[in-house]
């Protein structure tokens, strides 16, 4: 299933770009179609990209008891692709791969896959189906080297910015996990849960007012297997002054590219 970013629109005459694996694209800026509400418990628009490091970087990170996953670099993950997620199992840690983007067992016995890739922190004791999952220690950790953001341009388009860490090439991201079984398919999907956004984030994205919730390395074991509320206390924005950020190409918007070029930094 491929998830598409928000409808594009291109600027004047438009610049293209091709590789071996695809026809010339015409090089385009996100601009956002619907208008979003002052309030959901998902995050709407927020790190609608990822860039997944290499699972031997992660592992060097964020160390796990049983590593099922199988993954490798990419530079453009897009809800409803996979990721991989630490979690607890039997109360050993483990590495599994999971798809970006919540999908949930409907009441007529089918499975709902959703966009859900991010939910507010706010929400997971006030909506219902967060809160089964919060409550039921359904916590996950998804092993980042940064993720895309987009800036309202005073001409009307986004520009995406890539925004990482200073001196932590990986860096976990709080999620929440959830499994659906329905006629013999059995489906784990996770979404990232969102914290109020620091200056830098803010800066780049004001309408979303939310950033991922970016956990220290050594809070990642009392994450996972701590109580809610001791769990809940670890969640807050990341130090502003420890983030950086810069501008890249449009490339990102298109799902046929996943290479490392897209985190260049470009001009203005």
């Amino acid at each position: 299933m491929s998830q598409k970013g928000p409808k594009p629109a291109v600027q004047g005459g438009s610049p293209v770009f091709s590789n071996a694996n695809s026809k010339e694209v015409p090089l385009r800026c996100v601009r956002w179609i619907t208008k979003r509400p002052s309030w959901h418990p998902y995050a709407l628009g927020m790190a609608q990209r990822l860039v997944i490091p290499s699972r031997e970087e992660v592992e060097a990170e964020l160390s796990v008891a049983r590593s099922w996953w199988q993954f490798s670099v990419r530079f453009n993950v897009a809800i409803s692709q996979s990721v991989p997620v630490a979690r607890m199992h039997e109360r050993e840690s483990e590495g599994v791969v999971m798809r970006w983007g919540l999908a949930q067992k409907t009441a007529c016995g089918s499975i709902n896959f959703t966009n859900c890739g991010s939910v507010r922190c706010d929400a997971l004791k006030s909506v219902q189906d967060l809160h089964r999952m919060w409550t039921h220690g359904q916590r996950g950790i998804v092993p980042l080297a940064g993720f895309y953001a987009w800036q309202r341009a005073p001409a009307g388009y986004h520009q995406p910015h890539y925004v990482r860490l200073v001196n932590r090439a990986v860096f976990g991201v709080a999620a929440l996990w959830e499994r659906a079984e329905a006629n013999d398919e059995v489906i784990e999907s996770c979404a990232l849960i969102t914290v109020d956004a620091n200056p830098l984030v803010t800066q780049i994205d004001p309408t979303t007012g939310q950033m991922p919730a970016i956990l220290r390395s050594e809070d990642y074991d009392a994450w996972l297997s701590s109580s809610a509320h001791q769990a809940h206390e670890l969640l807050g924005p990341y130090p502003h002054t420890r983030m950086v950020c810069h501008p890249v190409a449009p490339y990102v918007n298109h799902l046929e590219f996943d290479e490392p070029s897209l985190i260049r930094p470009v001009d203005r």
